[in-house]
């Protein structure tokens, strides 16, 4: 793919009256068979937030599965616990009480869709992602996905990454779409429950050989997998996907998100909405994935006019284009800082200071370490409140 056509965003909306009735069709079990009283709790909660148009992560994950197995697209995903989802937040297979009778509901949205293939796999990631790694080859016009039950497990497949995944086409010329979601962010499950290991993929990242992103919306999450398949080449997406957002009732998103626009790589602070806004800030913060809703919780109890907060959505290929832009509204003078839950050896940090040159880039994060993450929860709360305190200091 050359520059323009990485610039491209395909068309990826879906209007909103084919959303609502996917995601009614989804949300709606066959009748005639007994489920148990949590699954149709699950299903009620769903159609719930259908009717309010405040639809959750797992909403703007089927949604998308839902519109591409409408539109001759098949979607396969496997992984240690895929059908449930480790959070227990996809539950995209269901079984009936008296039977245990499998159930897909996306299998069961029209007469002439495509077929969702979705299988709990065994305990081995550099298999499973293997095989998957061929399957992407065999089905081009597929979604296929690889999930790992944690982001941390993805090591266990390294050999794939660094062979394959990052340097086929380049070795090779050969175009693959294989997408890995990997379970990532700091919630206080320590060393081994934490970290996806960013900074390796990003480290292997070069040029345009794959996608890597950190999505903090359920609408911008639906674009992105519609644009894996919408795209008229195929590269490797590694996404970093969060557990706390699954729920937070902050990460949701309308449908009409999904019904205009496209992946936005970069999202500037809503809050700054006006010029004269945008000239009062003096200080930017880059930041990808939850640690953006940590710091913006803190602006309930603590004014920061002087300040934006900036998502990266996509960290590579580096959106230079987007990034640009903002510099332009926030001007060179302003301080350009970036912060990371993760270590300051890990994470993108190190990522950003060697692709991000456009303005001088300082960094909060933790502090340098051999772990990615502390093992106490009393430890991994005091190392979040002093990055959220060095931030905020900033303010005025």
């Amino acid at each position: 793919a050359d520059e323009k056509a990485l610039q491209m965003n395909p068309k990826t909306a879906v209007t909103e009256a084919k959303l609502k009735k996917l995601a009614v069709a989804m949300s709606t079990l066959p009748e005639g068979k007994s489920y148990y009283r949590k699954v149709q709790r699950l299903m009620r909660d769903r159609l719930k937030m259908i009717d309010e148009d405040r639809l959750d992560w797992a909403l703007g994950e089927l949604l998308a599965y839902a519109s591409l197995l409408t539109e001759g697209h098949p979607v396969r995903i496997s992984g240690q616990d895929v059908e449930r989802g480790t959070f227990s937040h996809r539950h995209a297979v269901v079984k009936t009480e008296d039977s245990e009778e499998e159930v897909i509901p996306l299998n069961l949205l029209s007469e002439n869709q495509e077929k969702l293939t979705i299988y709990n796999s065994l305990l081995s990631e550099y298999a499973v992602a293997g095989f998957d790694y061929g399957y992407a080859f065999a089905v081009p016009n597929g979604l296929t996905i690889w999930e790992a039950q944690f982001g941390d497990f993805n090591n266990g497949a390294q050999i794939l990454f660094d062979q394959f995944l990052s340097a086929a086409e380049d070795k090779w010329r050969t175009m693959n779409g294989l997408t890995l979601l990997l379970p990532h962010g700091y919630e206080g499950m320590g060393s081994e429950h934490s970290s996806g290991r960013m900074e390796r993929f990003l480290q292997l990242g070069s040029g345009d050989n794959f996608f890597v992103c950190n999505v903090t919306e359920p609408a911008n999450y639906f674009h992105l997998l519609r644009r894996q398949v919408k795209l008229n080449f195929r590269k490797p997406l590694v996404v970093f996907t969060p557990k706390k957002l699954l729920r937070y009732p902050k990460a949701v998103s309308q449908f009409a998100e999904m019904a205009r626009g496209g992946f936005q790589k970069v999202i500037d602070d809503p809050r700054i909405s006006s010029l004269k806004k945008a000239k009062a800030v003096d200080t930017v913060v880059l930041c990808a994935g939850k640690v953006y809703y940590d710091l913006i919780e803190r602006l309930d109890e603590q004014a920061a006019n002087n300040m934006a907060f900036v998502r990266l959505e996509q960290l590579h290929p580096l959106p230079v284009n987007e990034l640009n832009v903002l510099v332009k509204r926030y001007g060179m003078e302003a301080n350009y800082i970036w912060v990371q839950e993760e270590p300051q050896n890990m994470g993108a940090w190190s990522f950003m200071l060697q692709h991000f040159t456009q303005v001088p880039l300082s960094v909060i994060s933790r502090s340098i370490s051999a772990s990615p993450a502390s093992g106490s929860s009393e430890l991994h709360a005091q190392r979040q409140q002093a990055i959220l305190d060095e931030v905020f200091s900033h303010a005025h």
